[in-house]
């Protein structure tokens, strides 16, 4: 049995540039930071012959083709089962939907095992781009790169999307003060609303290729936001970049109507009353998780405990995706 697990992220900078629609034509930057809540595969050879496959659902087939989940699908044409005989099982710390790049992750925890199931060594960076071939390029979804990136790679990594499809990946260099108050001071809290992730962004997709120089402009600054979240935390002024989350949330919800809503909009109100100095949801919006900057933590709490707001504490994860037992 292979068993390997992939850590979801939170994007501290730059979310959005990392689709194809708007760094082919301008060039992505995106900071992200990898959790320790992981999703995690097995692939065995089982007794029987056929594709046994156990998610949210559980499927027996025969055939590849025959396969409904569009992922599993694609990874195992992928790597040429011809005669399948193999068994595949996936469970997740956290529920997909709720904007911590859960399908990123799943994609490279399957392929690191089934790289492993066939004894074969695959680099992060191989891995990445293979899980984003997958989900952009096979299965069309208008989705970004940041996830299989930050999943594979691990860590909190700065990633420059560039024209030619390349990828640069590179530690963000922090002092162990900063990297301490990040850790203290970020603070996630579900909403209770889950959603795709490609339901948000398709609208931006679809506006990005068409030039619309509204969401173009929107992007740009994203990116400028991005480098100076950078400059903030590389020159340890961790506050500094707490108060650029503000200010990146109320500019990233002007890309769609879809991104927040009235409980949404109050619960944010809450936390900057009571301490938080920025923050913002998660992902592509509209709904998931939402991240704080706070340094007033206790009152940041309690006052999200009284909105009946679940917290869901983490450490950065610096080890991607790897496998655990093979």
């Amino acid at each position: 049995m292979i068993i390997t697990r992939s850590p979801l992220r939170i994007t501290l900078g730059g979310g959005g540039t990392d689709l194809p629609s708007y760094y082919r034509d301008h060039g992505g930057f995106v900071i992200s930071a990898a959790i320790d809540k992981y999703v995690y595969v097995s692939v065995m050879r089982p007794f029987t012959s056929g594709i046994f496959l156990k998610y949210s659902e559980l499927e027996h087939v025969k055939e590849v083709s025959d396969i409904k989940h569009p992922i599993i699908r694609e990874a195992l044409a992928l790597m040429e089962f011809k005669t399948p005989q193999v068994e595949i099982t996936t469970l997740a710390d956290i529920p997909a939907g709720t904007g911590l790049g859960s399908s990123g992750s799943f994609t490279t925890a399957l392929l690191k095992a089934l790289f492993a199931h066939r004894r074969r060594l695959i680099l992060p960076s191989e891995l990445a781009s293979l899980a984003c071939d997958i989900e952009i390029n096979k299965l069309k979804e208008p989705i970004g790169k940041q996830d299989q990136y930050i999943a594979a790679y691990g860590g909190i990594t700065c990633f420059e999307f560039n024209a030619g499809d390349s990828v640069k990946a590179y530690p963000l260099s922090l002092s162990i003060d900063t990297l301490f108050a990040l850790e203290d001071n970020l603070l996630l809290f579900f909403t209770g609303f889950a959603r795709k992730a490609g339901d948000i962004l398709k609208d931006q997709n679809k506006r990005s290729h068409d030039a619309d120089r509204q969401m173009i402009e929107n992007l740009h600054l994203t990116k400028e936001m991005g480098a100076r979240s950078r400059q903030a935390l590389e020159v340890g002024k961790p506050a500094e970049f707490g108060a650029l989350l503000h200010e990146h949330w109320e500019h990233k919800k002007k890309r769609s109507d879809g991104m927040s809503n009235s409980q949404i909009d109050e619960w944010y109100e809450l936390g900057r009353k009571n301490g938080a100095l920025g923050g913002k949801l998660v992902g592509a919006g509209g709904g998931g998780f939402l991240l704080f900057y706070a340094e007033e933590r206790a009152r940041l709490r309690q006052a999200m405990s009284k909105a009946r707001l679940e917290e869901v504490r983490f450490h950065f994860d610096f080890e991607g995706t790897k496998v655990l037992l093979g």
